[in-house]
């Protein structure tokens, strides 16, 4: 049986469980946070998530997560059996990661530390959002989902993206971003309503508490230093 480690606050920890939940895979959940010792011994640089293959491999970076597991698990498809088709849903997800998860992502210490975010950064990451939002409107077709017909990892991927992007970009910069996009925001409210999305959504909420305090014990510790 698989390990998922990490904590129900990160949305790329999200992102991984819900592609398990998805293919109805057996898993275990091992609640770590980033900066510690016991993180730094199975995931090289250190991130969430990571997971602990069933032959004692750990494997790290979301992205390659999700693809070992549709490698070895690939009863419950997340990619179109056409090449070409897949790489258009590695597009999308490579496009929204880029361009959408990073620079909003720019915005989350000064949220956290209640620093004000200087001019200059919010400018740079509107441009990003905005070459972002420029590349998923050409992309997404929302037809119902994200890549076509058929649910791919794409959705999975992106709808994770999204909650960095309304909770920090969209916030810190007073723009709805996902309304940008024609068809996002319709589509993210669906996927919001499936019953593996609530149950991430609801651990993620437990969770936020413990997180809280764990982020403002860095930022006193960094404070003191």
């Amino acid at each position: 049986m698989m390990t998922l480690h990490g904590f129900a606050a990160s949305n790329y920890y999200n992102l991984v469980k819900h592609v398990l939940l998805y293919k109805q895979l057996p898993f275990t959940e091992n609640l770590i946070y980033g900066g510690s010792e016991e993180l730094l011994a199975i995931s090289p640089a250190g991130k969430v998530p990571v997971i602990t293959t069933q032959e004692g491999l750990y494997l790290s970076e979301s992205s390659v997560i999700c693809d070992f597991i549709e490698e070895t698990s690939p009863a419950i498809p997340l990619y179109p059996d056409n090449a070409g088709e897949r790489a258009v849903v590695r597009q999308i997800m490579k496009m929204a990661e880029l361009y959408f998860e990073l620079p909003s992502r720019r915005l989350i210490p000064y949220v956290f530390s209640g620093a004000e975010i200087p001019e200059s950064v919010k400018t740079e990451v509107r441009q990003v959002l905005t070459r972002g939002v420029t590349a998923l409107s050409r992309l997404c077709q929302f037809s119902p989902w994200i890549a076509g017909e058929q649910f791919t990892m794409a959705d999975i991927y992106v709808y994770y993206v999204n909650t960095i992007v309304s909770a920090f970009g969209s916030s810190q910069l007073n723009w709805d971003v996902l309304a940008e996009i024609p068809g996002m925001k319709q589509w993210n409210d669906a996927m919001s309503q499936t019953v593996i999305a609530q149950q991430v959504e609801a651990d993620r909420l437990a969770n936020m508490p413990d997180f809280m305090q764990k982020v403002k014990a860095q930022i006193q510790a960094a404070n003191a230093g």
